[in-house]
């Protein structure tokens, strides 16, 4: 049949989600909009953040403090001497809030769980949360470092020690890939037309990036399927023992089928490593918080493997641009610059001379600093303090919830809202331990089948078009979806997330799909039967 909008077929569902939007706001039926496009979660975890904004306050009278003989509204540097007394001082003055015992409890937790200093830990998050310093190491906070790792070895199912990997805090996951990415290409690891791998279904962008001009790279799709259980199956993940392949690209949970790799996966990928030793492995891990027992690749591959971690999802936070790049100290990176030609070695001595004299032994997280900020401005390289402050608080939080009462709450809501999208739709969610559900697809052929037969699904297979679909959704009843084949899944789908609409629009979602299934069936099918 013919299509409506075969024009935008081309276009990125993250550049198709406006046109939708503005569809679905001029809808037919005078619906309220149901944005269920993007996956900004409508939950937020409130603790760490009355804690911040206390800690602030706090901050701002050490400031005011250190110099109170001048006029009201200048404050100083705040003094170090007796600042852990005044901070108990100050919990105890208003215990009444909220916030304040989370800061009692973390200020013990950090001392008698971590080892950190709780003089030394205070004067790191005053002087922090107050912005009045640049970030001191550039690539991150120590003692926040100390934490976020702890953290990350929690939710992360690492194995590692704190001591065996660094950290760069960085203005979310997104920045993380520009960033790697770049110095991939600064230090000769990345070469135009050198070939890439990347794990599909996949967030859209992460497929863009390879192909872009100043990349150009070759892009190889490693593929998961529905009827796989959205896991790679060793076939696909085979491809990976081409030696020409120089990096795999992972995201684990997957965006959009929303799945985590298991057991058998992990097990393959670390065999394929193990005889493609140079292969390099970029695993965003953002929605690991949300799944049962989660495995990092960066733990059963740690040597081979940069760990992509964002608080914007789990935290409610996407708004604050909090991400972290994890690479173990013996790292495959590391190792391949060193056997870079001479002339390479060159080219890269004078790019990085004005940090150090032997810029040979320079780590590779250390260079990706240094590029973050053309290198030329690496004196002033760096997440912004109190950023890493909310995240430190984030990580404390986790950590103490030692019960994980936070995640379980978080997960029952996407799960709820899970069933009551897809009971509309006369069936059930899949249920497994490695299913996540942040995000769903709707197959329309599958949908379609399990509704009425196979013959309309494979009807609606040979004649609808999955862009068509989505438009009149929005058009008719105000519900905006993306599409699944933008993000490179190989059927006509619906991307939902489940994240940011309330219980009851879900259903209502659930309900629209199926309606326009049922009118496609009743208006189209059924005459062209006859």
């Amino acid at each position: 049949m013919k299509s409506n909008h075969a024009d935008y077929n081309s276009l990125s569902p993250f550049e198709l989600k406006d046109l939708l939007i503005d569809a679905g706001s001029k809808n037919k039926k005078g619906n309220k909009l149901l944005n269920a496009g993007r996956g900004n979660p409508n939950f937020t975890c409130t603790i760490p953040r009355r804690a911040f904004h206390r800690l602030g306050l706090f901050a701002i009278e050490e400031s005011e403090y250190s110099f109170s003989y001048l006029s009201s509204g200048i404050g100083g540097v705040p003094k170090h001497d007796g600042i852990v007394s005044r901070l108990e001082q100050y919990c105890i003055r208003n215990e009444e809030y909220l916030g304040i015992s989370f800061i009692k409890k973390a200020l013990s937790y950090i001392e008698d769980q971590l080892g950190i200093d709780r003089e030394e830990f205070t004067k790191e998050i005053v002087e922090a949360i107050l912005g009045c310093n640049y970030p001191v190491p550039p690539r991150m906070l120590a003692l926040t470092e100390e934490v976020v790792k702890h953290y990350l070895i929690k939710e992360m199912g690492c194995n590692q020690k704190t001591n065996e990997f660094d950290l760069f805090a960085v203005e979310g996951g997104t920045a993380a890939m520009r960033y790697i990415f770049d110095s991939m290409k600064q230090n000769f690891i990345l070469e135009k037309g050198d070939s890439v791998a990347i794990g599909v279904p996949a967030f859209t962008p992460y497929m863009e990036i390879p192909l872009l001009k100043n990349y150009s790279l070759n892009e190889i799709h490693i593929k998961s399927s529905e009827e796989n259980g959205w896991q790679y199956t060793d076939e696909e993940l085979n491809k990976l023992l081409d030696p020409n392949i120089k990096v795999f690209f992972c995201i684990n949970p997957s965006n959009p089928a929303s799945v985590k790799l298991d057991d058998r996966c992990l097990n393959k990928i670390a065999e394929i490593v193990s005889k493609h030793p140079d292969l390099i492995i970029l695993t965003d891990d953002v929605y690991g918080t949300f799944a049962n027992k989660f495995t990092s690749l960066f733990s059963v591959c740690p040597y081979n493997t940069i760990l992509v971690y964002s608080y914007s999802k789990y935290f409610g936070a996407t708004g604050w641009r909090l991400g972290t790049i994890a690479i173990n100290k013996n790292n495959v990176i590391d190792d391949k610059i060193k056997k870079l030609n001479q002339l390479q070695h060159n080219e890269l001595h004078d790019r990085y001379a004005s940090l150090t004299k032997n810029v040979d032994e320079l780590k590779f997280i250390d260079r990706l600093v240094a590029d973050s900020r053309a290198v030329a401005l690496n004196h002033t390289a760096g997440l912004s303090t109190p950023q890493q402050i909310q995240m430190l608080l984030f990580s404390i939080f986790s950590l103490m919830d030692v019960e994980d009462k936070y995640k379980t709450i978080v997960k029952t809501v996407i799960e709820r809202r899970d069933s009551v999208l897809y009971k509309e739709l006369g069936g059930s969610a899949l249920t497994n331990n490695n299913i996540v559900g942040y995000y769903t697809l709707l197959d329309l052929v599958s949908i379609a089948s399990k509704l009425y037969n196979k013959d309309y699904g494979e009807w609606i297979q040979n004649n609808i078009n999955e862009t068509d679909f989505i438009f009149n959704i929005a058009e008719k009843y105000g519900v905006v979806l993306l599409p699944g084949k933008g993000f490179g899944s190989d059927s006509a789908s619906g991307r939902v997330s489940l994240a940011n609409l309330n219980e009851v629009e879900y259903a209502m979602i659930g309900k629209v799909f199926k309606d326009e299934l049922d009118y496609i069936y009743n208006n189209e099918y059924m005459k062209s039967s006859k």
